[in-house]
């Protein structure tokens, strides 16, 4: 059996088979819903049901609590339709031109850019270039079948500077992560990785004069990064600043890169942010946390887009306060929160 899904205001509808999450379907027909994680831990795709029925699979309640599903948002990553549904969305609708594709991938480069974060850069496919948006993600697909998820850190117009489709992606180390202890032990260049993608709707929004905070925390800057590119490359010079924050300064691990981006680009701006520095690291810049930063000088927002990275507990500080107390509108705040396993299965 086949239900009817409805995006208002776009008017735009697709069809959910039996027991398809609303998000599946979406993505399978080239709609482009709002979305981060996919497995109901981030809580961008959250909107409101304006009409039809929804079951929920398992998801967080820092996603969807009960009292906003009592209050009839829904979860499209989780949620399958039991009937016609009609949902309240802003809605990507440009998102889903590029198609979703499985393709292998080989490992060209390792480089440590810190202690704990590693520079994976994959050779793709020369005969089926992958076409993404900057601030987009790939999944890797393990032997398992399991699947870890890793932003591009380059601009889709870098792909083939080289002569040869390059993506670059930041992996930061989680102990005992499956992926990850490999990639930091065992994984060495000319390994073949499976990926797909692109996914996610997580990059600028180029029709907007807003002036705009890009917040970033740890490898959270792997889009934002890439964003920059695009801007770089597309001339867009809609004021910027950068707002990224670390735990120690090595956590800023291209601080050079950003330098040298300000420098070329006077319209962008830099606030590096650290929240535990030692005395060693003779810090002698902003502390504290980095979404605070953004407040402390930026009171008002309410003329501002606002692309956030990182951390989910940052991003979902950066959403409640920038909106409740700086006066940003709801749906100028992007977002792209990194969930790790662990916040997957958090409860």
């Amino acid at each position: 059996m086949t239900y009817t899904i409805t995006v208002q205001p776009s008017g735009r509808s697709f069809d959910a088979e039996t027991g398809e999450t609303m998000l599946a379907a979406g993505i399978r027909q080239g709609i482009g819903l709002p979305y981060g994680c996919k497995d109901g831990a981030c809580g961008s795709c959250k909107c409101k049901k304006l009409s039809g029925s929804v079951t929920h699979g398992p998801h967080q309640d820092k996603a969807l609590s009960a009292q906003e599903e009592a209050d009839g948002y829904v979860l499209t990553c989780c949620g399958t339709p039991t009937s016609d549904v009609m949902l309240e969305s802003r809605q990507v609708t440009h998102a889903g031109a590029f198609p979703i594709k499985k393709m292998p991938a080989r490992v060209a480069l390792l480089e440590k850019l810190s202690p704990d974060v590693m520079r994976i850069k994959l050779q793709l496919p020369a005969n089926d270039i992958i076409q993404y948006h900057a601030g987009q993600y790939v999944e890797f697909i393990l032997r398992d079948g399991a699947r870890r998820s890793y932003s591009m850190a380059n601009a889709p117009h870098t792909l083939i500077e080289s002569g040869t489709p390059m993506v670059d992606l930041h992996v930061r180390h989680m102990p005992g992560g499956k992926f990850t202890d490999h990639v930091f032990s065992a994984m060495r260049e000319k390994e073949i990785l499976r990926i797909e993608g692109p996914y996610g709707s997580f990059h600028l929004r180029d029709d907007s004069p807003k002036p705009m905070v890009l917040l970033a925390s740890g490898t959270g800057f792997a889009p934002i990064k890439a964003i920059i590119e695009h801007m770089r490359f597309m001339g867009i010079t809609r004021e910027a600043v950068l707002y990224w924050g670390g735990r120690r300064p090595h956590d800023l691990y291209l601080n050079d890169w950003v330098l040298a981006r300000c420098a070329e680009m006077p319209h962008l701006k830099y606030v590096p942010v650290i929240s535990d520095a030692l005395p060693e690291d003779g810090w002698h810049g902003r502390t504290g946390f980095v979404h605070q930063a953004v407040l402390q000088d930026l009171p008002d927002l309410s003329g501002h887009q606002v692309y956030a990275c990182g951390a989910p507990i940052v991003v979902d500080s950066a959403r409640k306060d920038y909106v409740e107390k700086a006066g940003l509108p709801s749906e100028e705040f992007y977002a792209d929160a990194f969930t790790s396993e662990a916040d997957k299965l958090a409860g």
